[in-house]
């Protein structure tokens, strides 16, 4: 008994084994057993560690110091990391979204493009509102005008949904402040202004393909009616959600609604305030004018000041009170808590796999198959979420898999910053009925269970492995 303990604990393939018995338990406990992600990683890191024979005092410390431990450091590092930019973009979304800039968006992008045009101006308009907003918030503000749109065109509604919904998860895959790419950030420490760029470059040909050319052809093949409760001033609309009871939503009626430029003055703030670090950190010698750069292009530095704007430019100015400010901030703030849990029980889930020395072992195994470490993150993050259905327990998962292979090899940033590319788009691959999206979108979009596989599941495929192979060719020029 002892001989086997000592080969799981001390030999490649033994530590490799016990990596795949704590994700094979990882993953049965949130598919099968319905367990909440934040327990599940909790639990099964902590069983990792004691499996693979840490000492208790590294794991969770001592009764009197535990501020070292693998428990508060994987906690702590990226939360520290996280929090306050998660939280940020959230207020951000949250203002922009009130102030009904998604309608003024849809007015400009509608009388530029026209009506033959709608379907690209749907696809704008999720790509632009996606940067500030989380995807299911996003569904829930826009469905309403892709309706708008959908029965002015007289055409299939999924011809003017795809487009928008693949803005949507192109950017909440990929670009900061999404959660999933800002925990990249910290798993595999490379700078956001870095994910932004490659977001962007690597994101848009996904997007293009996927919304653009898919969402055309196979839009003009399954014709879908809007729905029929919808109403056409600017009422309430309803639709089921994932077995989970009713969500509404409901298209803001603003009478004054903000200008497009002032939209997007606001969203690009805090974009190139990173952009602007990144680059003034390269481009730039030591100096006042990039300690100015890098103060103000801190990410979570460039987000405050993009949200103090937008409650000026949006709320105060257009008669909020502070107070009414407050009570949004709260409110948009109460669906976070959950989610930084998750990321923060991934984060400790990878300090014990880095610990256990598991890292290393797949490092030689990799190198032993000839395996191109962005591959093996690609595969791995396809690999849970197919499984499991959530992208961000995908992106954390394979985060803290990955990230002591990564620190393990002289990358440079850019390469860093593809390989987490490379995670963002398995992270979003086949999304099925196992996802809390699929239903969404199939209740908000009219949509039958064979019609969304048709749809949207090809179409998140379609994004990752396209956005992959950008990631990929660029990879081998860069690495």
């Amino acid at each position: 008994m002892n001989s086997v303990v000592d080969w799981l604990r001390t030999s490649t393939p033994g530590l490799l084994v016990l990596c795949g018995i704590a994700i094979a338990v990882l993953l049965v406990v949130i598919i099968k057993v319905k367990l909440e992600p934040f327990i599940a990683l909790l639990i099964v890191g902590l069983g990792l560690a004691l499996a693979a024979g840490l000492p208790v005092n590294e794991i969770v410390g001592t009764a009197i110091k535990s501020n070292e431990s693998l428990l508060e450091t994987g906690f702590g590092g990226i939360l520290g990391h996280i929090a306050v930019i998660i939280g940020l973009g959230t207020v951000l979304g949250a203002i922009l979204e009130k102030s009904g800039g998604a309608q003024a968006l849809t007015a400009k992008l509608l009388g530029v493009f026209g009506e033959r045009g709608a379907p690209i101006a749907m696809g704008l308009l999720g790509l632009i509102f996606g940067i500030p907003v989380f995807f299911d918030i996003g569904i829930f503000v826009l469905a309403p005008l892709v309706y708008v749109a959908a029965r002015q065109g007289g055409k299939s509604l999924v011809l003017y949904a795809l487009p928008m919904l693949a803005g949507l998860s192109m950017t909440h895959a990929f670009l900061p402040p999404h959660p999933g790419p800002v925990a990249l950030g910290g798993l595999l420490e490379v700078n956001l202004g870095w994910l932004i760029l490659f977001g962007f470059i690597c994101g848009i040909p996904g997007f293009v393909a996927a919304g653009l050319v898919w969402g055309n052809w196979i839009g003009k093949r399954i014709i879908v009616d809007v729905p029929e409760d919808f109403i056409n001033d600017g009422d309430d609309t309803t639709a089921e959600g994932g077995g989970a009871g009713t969500v509404a939503t409901k298209r803001p009626v603003i009478t004054t609604p903000p200008s497009v430029g002032t939209i997007g003055a606001i969203i690009a703030v805090p974009l190139v305030l990173i952009l602007g670090a990144t680059f003034g950190s390269i481009l730039l010698d030591p100096g006042n004018l990039l300690e100015v750069l890098t103060f103000f292009g801190t990410p979570a530095v460039a987000l405050l000041i993009a949200v103090l704007i937008a409650f000026y430019v949006l709320g105060i100015r257009r008669g909020s009170t502070v107070q009414e400010l407050s009570k949004l901030t709260g409110e948009s703030l109460r669906p976070v808590g959950m989610l930084l849990l998750v990321v923060g029980a991934g984060a400790f889930f990878g300090k014990v796999i880095s610990a256990t020395g598991i890292g290393t072992a797949l490092a030689d195994t990799m190198a032993a198959a000839g395996l191109p470490i962005i591959v093996l993150a690609y595969i791995i993050s396809c690999a849970l979420r197919v499984a499991q259905g959530s992208a961000t327990v995908a992106i954390v998962t394979t985060g803290g898999i990955v990230g002591p292979l990564v620190a393990a090899q002289d990358y440079s940033a850019p390469a860093v910053a593809l390989i987490a590319m490379s995670i963002a788009a398995g992270s979003i691959i086949a999304s099925h009925v196992n996802d809390g999206g699929f239903w969404i979108i199939s209740k908000f979009f009219n949509l039958t269970v064979k019609q969304t596989l048709q749809t949207w599941t090809v179409l998140e495929t379609i994004l990752s492995v396209v956005s992959f192979a950008v990631a990929g060719i660029l990879f081998a020029i860069i690495a």
